[in-house]
């Protein structure tokens, strides 16, 4: 997988824009803090994932190179355990609203929320 053209961090609107050839697309901090490739969010195996909720306000602090390869992400909630890698990335870019629809069908399955500040209580 080649690497991204160019990576631009929008502190303003708490996104990543990420170049692959001639399309750019932006990742928002809350997409990739929930999606990161860490151990603490996906687990050690499979069925070990951990639903990240109240994520809604994190944005991205640091962007490093990972070799010729990926990037690190540290997060304003302090995160920084993933390498998210070129394709990764790319299929992130591809696929983001069917991620999202899952992200969001999982919080409301499991009565969660985005922000920090809610709780969500489920009556029968």
């Amino acid at each position: 997988m080649q690497a991204p053209r160019k990576i631009k961090l929008h502190r303003d609107t708490a996104e990543l824009e990420i170049q692959f050839g001639a399309d750019s697309h932006r990742l928002s901090a809350e997409f990739l803090r929930v999606y990161s490739p860490s151990a603490e969010v996906k687990g050690h195996g499979p069925g070990q994932a951990i639903l990240q909720h109240g994520k809604n306000n994190v944005a991205i602090t640091s962007i490093e190179p990972v070799g010729n390869y990926a990037i690190r992400l540290t997060f304003s909630d302090g995160h920084d355990s993933g390498i998210y890698t070129w394709q990764q990335l790319k299929d992130f870019t591809d696929n983001q609203q069917s991620y999202w629809q899952q992200y969001t069908d999982a919080l409301e399955k499991a009565g969660l929320s985005r922000d920090p500040h809610t709780s969500v209580i489920r009556l029968k």
